[in-house]
C-alpha cells in the first residue's frame, strides 16, 4: 500500500526525512511506477528551477514603481 503524498516526496528529495521515512519512500518508489514518476517530474522541476538565471529588473521598471509608490503614499496620508 502506497501511502507517500506529494508533500512526502518533497520532504525526500530535500533530505527532509528520518531514516524510517526514506526507506519507506524509497521502498514505494520501486514498488509503484506512478509515484516513481511523480517523483522524477518534481525532480527534474527542482533542476530546472536551480539551473534558472535570475535577472536584476531594469532600472527603468524600479523607478516606475517607486513614483507609483511615492505617488499614492502622498493620496492616502491627505
Amino acid at each position: 500500500m502506497i501511502n507517500s503524498t506529494l508533500e512526502d516526496l518533497m520532504r525526500y528529495m530535500y533530505d527532509e526525512t528520518n531514516s524510517s521515512q526514506k526507506a519507506q519512500i524509497e521502498k514505494e518508489l520501486q514498488e509503484d511506477w506512478v509515484l516513481r514518476e511523480k517523483y522524477n517530474v518534481l525532480k527534474e522541476s527542482f533542476e530546472g528551477l536551480n539551473n534558472t538565471k535570475l535577472k536584476s529588473p531594469r532600472q527603468q521598471s524600479v523607478d516606475a514603481i517607486l513614483k507609483y509608490a511615492s505617488c499614492t503614499s502622498k493620496v492616502s496620508l491627505q
